[in-house]
C-alpha cells in the first residue's frame, strides 16, 4: 500500500503554528481499520481521508470528494481544521482546477472555496442553550478550579460545553490559564460532553489586532487533550458570540500555544463561513 499523505497547518499562513492535519488521498477504497491505524500512526488531532466517489474521478478534475476525519483514538462527524487543510492540499499541492469543492461527510456536504486571502468553508451553525450549572459544576470545578464564569452553555448537536470566563479576565489570563483535563473523563463518562470550550470576549484593538473574542478546546474524550484551532467549536461559540454581540462578522483567536486566527461570517442560510489560511508543511508516501 503506498499512499499520498500530506501534513498542513490550518488557521494560520506561517508554518508551525495554526493546528495541524495529516490529509491522505485514497485513489482506492481503504480497509476500514486503517483509517483508526493510520490516525493513531499519525499522532495529530486529526487525520483526513479523502476519497473519490466515483472510480472516474480526478483529484485535479472533479470538484466533489467523500471525507472522514479520525483523532487518534476515534472517527469524529465534524473536524473544521482537517476540512481546510484537505482543501489546501487538493488547491496548493494537487491543482485541483475548480475554485469551490465539495466535501461529503457524516456532517453533511460541506464546500471550502479558494478566496484571495485564504480558504473559506461553509459549516452549520449549532445553537447553544442554556445550562444548569449544578450539572456540569463538577467538571468545570475539575477542569478550571475558582475561575469566574459568566455564562454556560451547552450544544446538544456537537457535544460541546462552552464555559464563558468572566469579563474581567484579559487573553493573557485565558493563555495562561492551567487547564486539568486528565481527569475529565471521570468526572463526565455519561456521553454528554464531548468537547469543552472555554471563550472570552474580546478586547478593543489599540496596539494589537482586534479580536471579538477567544477561546481554547479540550476534547480528552476523543483523545485530544487540547486542540490548537477548532472550526468544530467555532461553529458553536459563532452561533453564541453572534447572539452575545450583535454581529454577523466577527474576528476570533484561539489561544493554544500555537495560535490560530478565524474569519467569522454569518450567512443569510443560517449557516457559517470560516476563513482562515492554511501552510502544507510535510508531503510523503505512506508506504504499509
Amino acid at each position: 500500500m503506498k499512499l499520498p499523505i500530506f501534513i498542513a497547518d490550518a488557521f494560520t499562513a506561517q508554518a508551525f503554528r495554526g493546528n495541524p492535519a495529516a490529509v491522505c488521498l485514497l485513489e482506492n477504497k481503504l480497509d476500514e481499520d486503517m483509517h483508526q491505524k493510520i490516525a493513531r500512526e499519525m499522532n495529530l488531532s486529526e487525520t483526513a481521508f479523502i476519497r473519490k466517489l466515483h472510480p472516474t474521478d480526478s483529484f485535479t478534475q472533479s470538484s466533489c470528494f467523500g471525507l472522514r476525519w479520525f483523532t487518534p483514538a476515534s472517527e469524529v462527524p465534524l473536524c473544521g481544521h482537517a476540512t481546510l487543510a484537505s482543501a489546501a492540499v487538493l488547491f496548493h499541492k494537487i491543482k485541483n482546477v475548480n475554485s469551490t469543492l465539495t466535501f461529503v461527510t457524516l456532517s453533511g456536504e460541506l464546500k471550502a472555496r479558494k478566496v484571495e486571502d485564504g480558504i473559506v468553508l461553509d459549516l452549520p451553525l449549532y445553537p447553544a442553550h442554556y445550562q444548569d450549572v449544578h450539572e456540569v459544576k463538577d467538571l468545570i470545578k475539575t477542569a478550571i478550579g475558582d475561575t469566574m464564569i459568566q455564562d454556560i452553555r451547552y450544544s446538544p448537536d456537537t457535544r460541546k460545553l462552552l464555559v464563558r470566563l468572566s469579563d474581567a479576565y484579559d487573553r493573557s489570563f485565558l493563555e495562561n490559564l492551567k487547564v486539568s483535563t486528565q481527569d475529565l473523563l471521570q468526572i463526565e463518562n455519561t456521553g454528554k460532553v464531548r468537547g469543552l470550550i472555554l471563550t472570552l470576549k474580546g478586547e478593543p484593538g489599540g496596539q494589537t489586532q482586534a479580536f471579538d473574542f477567544y477561546s481554547r478546546y479540550f476534547a480528552p474524550w476523543v483523545g485530544v487533550a487540547e486542540d490548537p484551532v477548532t472550526g468544530s467549536a467555532h461553529t458553536v461559540l459563532s452561533s453564541y458570540w453572534s447572539q452575545e454581540l450583535g454581529k454577523k462578522e466577527m474576528r476570533a483567536f484561539q489561544c493554544s500555544s500555537r495560535g490560530g486566527e478565524l474569519a467569522i461570517s454569518l450567512r443569510p442560510d443560517g449557516r457559517v463561513d470560516i476563513r482562515g489560511g492554511a501552510a502544507v508543511v510535510l508531503e510523503g508516501t505512506l508506504t504499509a
